[in-house]
């Protein structure tokens, strides 16, 4: 009896419950359910499945020694443009970026190393940012949560995760996780994501999550206005 008393007493445990709720009320049979896959995971994972075929280590580093960077730089873009996970403006703001042949060069050389490098993870992050924000600009900014967090994303949603910004944060504060964010992006930030999806993840295992696509879905149905509380 004692024990149920602070369960019902704890905030974040009910809030997880609340979070947990909404999302079985949408997708009753949790990660695995059909609904769910239509809906949110399988046009995450055809962005993947497709980044692999044309851009896996081997066929990426072949790429690479052409030096067509451009065609790198464009085909990757292609893949990602097949999903809703940019705003239009980042797209287009990639898609100027990538026009010049120092800027197509910079992203592709710089996203191999981001998704094959052998670096930790910090590190490739650190300089990855540091690649996106020295692109050409023409008009809108480059460098935002979901562009330096999109490719990684559809190239190995096994290690890295997708941020969205407004969402993100709504659903931690509704999580009760305390998200260390900032809005420039910043391995801290990318850090505390991580965290709040480790979280995610022990507390839906039920659900029988695969990787970070089932998460970020998970996190994206807690926050976004498409899913009402």
């Amino acid at each position: 009896m004692l024990f149920r008393t602070v369960i019902k007493k704890n905030p974040a445990v009910n809030a997880r419950k609340r979070c947990k709720r909404k999302f079985i009320y949408y997708f009753p049979k949790g990660y695995q359910g059909q609904k769910f896959i239509a809906w949110e995971r399988q046009y995450k994972l055809d962005a993947h499945i497709k980044f692999q075929e044309e851009f896996n280590e081997i066929a990426y580093k072949k790429l690479l020694r052409q030096k067509d960077y451009q065609s790198i730089a464009a085909g990757i873009v292609r893949i990602e443009s097949k999903t809703n996970l940019l705003f239009s403006f980042e797209k287009m703001a990639l898609r100027d970026a990538i026009r010049s042949p120092e800027g197509a060069k910079a992203f592709s050389i710089g996203l191999y190393d981001y998704v094959y490098g052998k670096d930790s993870l910090q590190t490739r992050f650190e300089r990855f940012v540091t690649v996106i924000a020295g692109l050409p600009r023409k008009q809108t900014r480059v460098l935002t949560w979901p562009l330096v967090t999109v490719f990684g994303f559809l190239a190995n949603p096994a290690e890295h995760i997708f941020l969205k910004p407004r969402v993100t944060q709504a659903a931690a504060a509704k999580y009760k996780f305390d998200f260390d964010y900032r809005s420039k992006p910043n391995w801290n930030t990318y850090l505390s994501l991580f965290n709040f999806a480790t979280q995610v993840w022990n507390d839906t295992k039920d659900y029988k999550p695969r990787d970070f696509i089932d998460i970020q879905s998970f996190i994206w149905v807690t926050g976004s206005e498409e899913y009402p509380d």
